[in-house]
């Protein structure tokens, strides 16, 4: 192949997918730089530099989650948790991601939505599902009369993994007394998990999404006692159409349950 021939389209494809499984899909500048074009020949370089180069900060050890669970429970407000959290240094997670990202919607709403970890759109921004999925799940509350300002909306860790892979378990671990805190200060009557990785922490299950979807289950969280269902995650829907007639039907009862807790209390 000749040094430095353009690469087609399809090429182009391919090296982008590539970046993409290695977790780069943010440019550092503005423009593109040919790192080939610039380098010096081997014989003009200079000798390398007898002093040793800083070495790079390395990551924060994984905390112990009681410390979490310590900070989670000093805070009475939203406000205060979201200032705890920003501070928080022990998941590893806050060094690699750009900004926390707290929460969306109304936190005195009866609803609350819990889904898995931010992705780069969601890191870029500090709110949960504002990319492509965000976009759907907008679609699928509208479907059933509900809009951003009668839920609230979290992720089960706060900060973006990288390259969106899922939070491992310890990371979960972590994070998990600060959902908790979001759960009891909101106090929603109802619940619902989108997709495997909030729904095996919350209903403490090794379950898949699949077979859990669509159960009403009454579940205690924290101080907190709530009813909540399952669903599956916007993202999977996009990549599986075909089970977009599921979803659609926990979205339906979602809005009997709704409608029952209002009648409920009058």
């Amino acid at each position: 192949m000749p040094a430095n021939r353009p690469l087609n389209d399809a090429e182009l494809l391919a090296a982008l997918d590539w970046y993409r499984a290695a977790g780069v899909d943010l440019a550092v500048g503005e423009s593109p730089v040919n790192r080939f074009a610039s380098a010096m020949p081997e014989r003009t370089r200079p000798a390398a530099s007898p002093v040793a180069e800083a070495p790079a900060p390395a990551l924060p050890a994984n905390a112990d989650p009681a410390e979490a669970r310590a900070l989670a429970a000093k805070a009475q407000t939203m406000d205060e948790l979201r200032a705890i959290m920003d501070g928080y240094d022990g998941c590893g997670l806050k060094l690699r991601a750009t900004q926390l990202c707290f929460a969306d919607g109304n936190p005195e709403a009866e609803i609350m939505l819990v889904g898995e970890a931010p992705g780069s759109e969601e890191d870029l921004q500090g709110k949960p599902f504002v990319g492509r999925a965000g976009k759907l799940l907008d679609r699928m509350l509208g479907a059933i009369g509900l809009d951003r300002t009668k839920v609230f909306i979290v992720n089960t860790v706060p900060w973006r993994p990288p390259g969106n892979r899922e939070p491992s378990p310890e990371e979960m671990a972590l994070c998990q007394p600060f959902l908790i805190r979001q759960i009891e200060l909101v106090a929603p009557r109802v619940l619902v998990t989108l997709g495997n990785v909030p729904t095996k922490a919350l209903f403490s299950t090794t379950q898949g999404i699949t077979r859990m979807r669509g159960q009403w289950k009454e579940l205690t969280l924290g101080g907190h006692k709530v009813r909540a269902m399952a669903t599956l995650h916007p993202a999977y829907l996009l990549r599986q159409p075909a089970t977009k007639q599921l979803a659609w039907r926990d979205m339906l009862s979602l809005k009997q349950a709704i409608a029952a807790e209002k009648t409920a209390t009058g």
